[in-house]
């Protein structure tokens, strides 16, 4: 018997782009894994948390531990929100006695998604075959890469893809100004930096800019609209489950 999963959908995901979601069933299912997708879950808190919220993030830390802990894995695929669980959460609730070390403990069971195919079930090659005709470039998300240190597993899973062909970005470590609740508090910071990635994503030559946060991709999306680039935003899970024909990030749908 595979493994037991608690797939965290995420706010964006849930509101946004639940495509993103069954993208991510589909993988985990054909690695092997039992997929439950608690209800009860909400925001994982980090809005609160960037703003200084520590009370109404702390309210939603205990509650996404209440609806997660009794699962041997909780995958995300965000790394933003899988960052806000397994690297702020116990600190968070470092001086509660009662949620302390099931925060510390549901901590070390979380992982975004493409590092738990990595890591976790050690698939080398794709569980789905997938088929997607692009260039695509691959935006790394501050989180994914600060926080939780994952830069070779999307594009070991990219190549995976028929008919993918990997670009890089030129700067490719660079913020794209989103940075949740960033883009609100600093408006003309942030368009700055998201106007540098998408020339960045036009000069690397890609037809289609993929990455593992939706917020990252709302943002840079949106960007490519209003400046009429013709470029394609989509998240890795459905790049990695080959999930062309649906309309793009940001893209009008019938």
């Amino acid at each position: 018997m595979g493994e037991k999963v608690g797939l965290f959908v995420t706010c964006l995901v849930d509101f946004f782009r639940p495509s993103v979601g069954f993208a991510a069933v589909k993988l985990l299912e054909a690695g092997g894994c039992t997929v439950e997708v608690p209800p009860a879950q909400t925001c994982c808190g980090q809005p609160a948390y960037n703003s200084g919220d520590r009370r109404d993030a702390q309210a939603l830390a205990r509650q996404t531990i209440d609806a997660f802990e009794s699962y041997p894995h909780i995958v995300v695929p965000s790394g933003s929100c899988a960052g806000m669980i397994s690297r702020h959460y116990p600190d968070l609730l470092k001086d509660d006695a009662v949620y302390a070390p099931r925060a510390a403990a549901l901590a070390a069971r979380t992982y975004e998604l493409v590092a738990f195919l990595t890591h976790v079930l050690k698939l080398d090659r794709l569980p789905v075959p997938a088929r997607y005709r692009a260039r695509i470039t691959y935006h790394d998300s501050c989180s994914a890469l600060r926080e939780l240190g994952i830069e070779a597993e999307p594009r070991r899973y990219l190549a995976n893809v028929d008919g993918v062909e990997l670009t890089e970005l030129p700067d490719r470590q660079s913020c794209c100004g989103f940075g949740g609740t960033f883009c609100v508090k600093y408006p003309e910071i942030s368009t700055r930096m998201v106007e540098a990635k998408t020339a960045a994503i036009a000069a690397s030559g890609a037809d289609t800019v993929c990455s593992a946060d939706l917020g990252c991709l709302l943002n840079i999306a949106g960007r490519l609209r209003r400046e009429g680039r013709r470029i394609k935003a989509r998240h890795i899970a459905e790049v990695l489950t080959g999930a062309s024909d649906a309309p793009a990030i940001g893209e009008a749908r019938d």
